[in-house]
């Protein structure tokens, strides 16, 4: 276990690395980050002066490794747009980009689960249909589409829940603040997280289905049955448990990938978190930022798939036996 977690810390770091000069090569090309922070009264004199102080004229190699020695103590500069450490602006935005991932991954691996094993054991009733079918609108439909359909019903029609913006929020600790601990915070979060969950819902409720489908038809499951154990002992201690291993995988994947795109989200609900300030740097050609971003991004994605190989050997025992078989 140990070799294997060393192994995948080393591979991490290749990957960070990869992702750090592709963002780095890529953003030398979107523009002129000096045109966005100067006037037009500004000299050539000026403008040369502060593209030499931002280091724009060293070799690329040279602001490369300046920029990845920083970046591994957490300073990735200054924002050229804002004049401020692009740490402390992603700390500010980060809590509410990860509370709206967090609500919408819950959401969709409890919902996504739950329907999956329903419309699996009662693959031929009315109800598991209508799931069926209804699923297709999480598939079919763009991210922001559902997004104005939410806010036009329960928005502006039922005017039960607020269209845009976090609601109030509290401090927790130095740099985190909350809003699942106040009333508006709650309301506004169901909206955008409903929002951001349903594509994820219902990708992990048609692999729990098919899953559980096949599983249903092997041989120990039929062998359980005829032991005389219940519908509930096969379904969800035998069934269900060999149902999580891919299931995992794929759960662990789309909450990075809730992360990564909350971006859409953020923006049609105006959501004060680090999409939407990457959609802002973006536009002001601000690179600081926008690799700083990329580089959260690809850290998150390295930490959840630690995580996922991690528990498969907690769900999944064949795993453990057959590496153990390979070392002998």
């Amino acid at each position: 276990m140990l070799a294997f977690i060393i192994r995948r810390l080393f591979q991490s770091v290749i990957v960070m690395l990869a992702v750090a000069l592709v963002s780095f090569s890529l953003f030398r090309f979107v523009g002129d980050p000096i045109a966005s922070m100067v006037g037009q009264e500004t000299t050539l004199a000026e403008r040369a002066a502060l593209r030499d102080a931002l280091g724009l004229n060293d070799p690329f190699l040279v602001q490369f490794w300046s920029f990845v020695a920083r970046a591994a103590q957490g300073d990735f500069g200054i924002s050229y747009r804002l004049q401020q450490p692009v740490m402390e602006l992603i700390l500010s935005r980060l809590p509410a980009t990860l509370e709206l991932a967090m609500i919408s991954g819950i959401f969709a691996f409890l919902f996504g689960v739950g329907f999956g094993v329903y419309t699996a054991l009662k693959r031929r009733g009315w109800l598991s249909n209508a799931i069926m079918t209804v699923s297709l609108i999480g598939v079919s439909l763009p991210t922001f589409l559902i997004g104005v359909l939410l806010i036009w019903v329960f928005a502006v029609e039922l005017q039960m829940l607020p269209s845009f913006g976090r609601g109030d929020v509290v401090p927790v600790g130095d740099w985190w603040r909350t809003g699942l601990l106040t009333q508006s915070g709650r309301m506004s979060l169901i909206l955008p997280a409903i929002t951001l969950g349903l594509y994820q819902m219902t990708l992990i409720m048609r692999l729990v289905r098919a899953e559980m489908l096949e599983v249903l038809r092997t041989d120990y499951i039929k062998f359980a049955r005829a032991r005389g154990l219940t519908n509930r002992a096969v379904n969800f201690g035998h069934a269900l448990k060999n149902t999580m291993v891919p299931v995992i995988t794929i759960t662990g994947l789309q909450l990075g990938s809730i992360i990564a795109f909350s971006i859409i989200t953020e923006t049609v609900f105006q959501w004060p978190g680090v999409g939407a300030l990457f959609i802002r740097s973006v536009q002001f050609v601000d690179v600081p930022v926008m690799a700083a971003y990329l580089m959260l991004i690809a850290l998150i994605f390295v930490v959840i798939n630690l995580i996922v190989d991690l528990l498969y050997y907690a769900v999944d025992p064949r795993l453990r036996v057959s590496r153990s078989h390979a070392r002998h």
